[in-house]
């Protein structure tokens, strides 16, 4: 069973349906142990970064997820769920993530584009994931947000986007898939990518 972890914010509806349109088993889940006994963890997100961190802690999640992914359970972030993995965010002042990764959550640059970056935008594919092999490179997905991640180690990055900067839209570390568009809003190829995180648990 794959957890789609629950705190309070996110997309929770619309991921449950998207795998469920391919055929995987995935369940909407808030207590600790049910992503404790889960084969792979998915943490979407929409909003902003402190009260992701907040509710996770509120809701005891951290530790478990943090768990999760030592224990090297497939872990896929969505949009805030890529961004926590992170050291800290300048959203809204200076707040700490989860420290997976070195790296910080920055805000677009002032520029002639709008902000927050919305709609579809293209991915070009540095290093293809295991979740990446049926997507074309310069495949487009479906973008909603005001900041992005700079990681520290440039190795981890899977996709890079264009959107004024050119910023980390995909990273990939071992069992960790975290993406910065969101997968369950893009179609026949944000639905390809659902599918094969499904298959890729089934095999871990």
């Amino acid at each position: 069973m794959i957890a789609i972890v629950d705190y309070g914010m996110g997309n929770l509806r619309s991921v449950e349906k998207g795998f469920l349109k391919v055929g995987v088993e995935a369940k909407i889940v808030s207590d600790p142990k049910a992503v404790d006994n889960a084969k792979g963890v998915v943490l979407p997100g929409v909003g902003a970064f402190r009260d992701c961190i907040r509710n996770l802690k509120d809701l005891n999640l951290t530790e478990s997820i943090i768990r999760a992914i030592e224990k090297g359970k497939p872990y896929l972030g969505i949009c805030l769920g890529l961004q926590v993995l992170f050291s800290e965010s300048e959203e809204f002042g200076r707040c700490k993530g989860l420290d997976i990764f070195k790296g910080k959550v920055l805000r677009f640059p002032e520029s002639d584009l709008k902000v927050p970056h919305m709609g579809w935008n293209s991915l070009k594919i540095l290093r293809r994931p295991p979740i990446l092999d049926d997507i074309p490179d310069g495949g487009y997905f479906y973008f909603v947000h005001s900041f992005y991640v700079a990681p520290e180690d440039k190795d981890i990055n899977a996709t890079v986007t264009d959107y004024g900067v050119e910023f980390t839209s995909m990273i990939w570390k071992d069992n960790v898939f975290a993406t910065q568009f969101h997968p369950e809003k893009s179609q026949t190829l944000g639905l390809r990518i659902l599918k094969a995180f499904g298959e890729f648990v089934k095999k871990a």
